[in-house]
């Protein structure tokens, strides 16, 4: 059973956490600065924590039910390759847990896409996802 108390938390930290960031980043400095540093790593934890529990907990009473099995599959794809692409974007930016920005505009520009697709992400959960799967928990129940 899904604990949505938590995803709504996850989701909410994630939000929050990227508000922050995306003021601090705009200045360069602020960049290499040890709590930037460590709230984008933050950041970069809570997302694939966030999506692992999803993995673990949400898409189980979806599959089961060919009503709503597409909607999971569709979530399951856009996780995976969300997945991907974050994992790219830190391995171009992140060195041994730092921040390596060599070109501040590109980085910005990165890193605000990557704020935008997780934020699309949350919303759709909220407003598609986790609807879905509390009727399908109900209807098991």
């Amino acid at each position: 059973m899904a604990d949505f108390d938590t995803l709504y938390e996850q989701n909410h930290r994630i939000g929050e956490m990227a508000n922050v960031l995306s003021f601090l980043i705009k200045d360069r400095q602020m960049c290499d600065a040890d709590i930037t540093c460590k709230l984008f790593f933050q950041y970069v934890n809570a997302v694939n924590e966030h999506l692992d529990l999803e993995e673990r907990t949400l898409y189980k009473p979806l599959l089961t039910h060919s009503a709503t099995r597409k909607l999971a599959e569709n979530f399951l794809g856009g996780s995976a390759e969300i997945k991907r692409v974050f994992k790219q974007y830190v391995r171009h930016w992140c060195k041994n847990n730092e921040l390596h920005i060599k070109d501040h505009q590109e980085f910005l520009d990165d890193t605000n896409k990557m704020f935008e697709l997780i934020w699309n992400r949350i919303v759709d959960e909220s407003e598609k996802l986790y609807p879905a799967v509390k009727k399908a928990e109900a209807r098991a129940a």
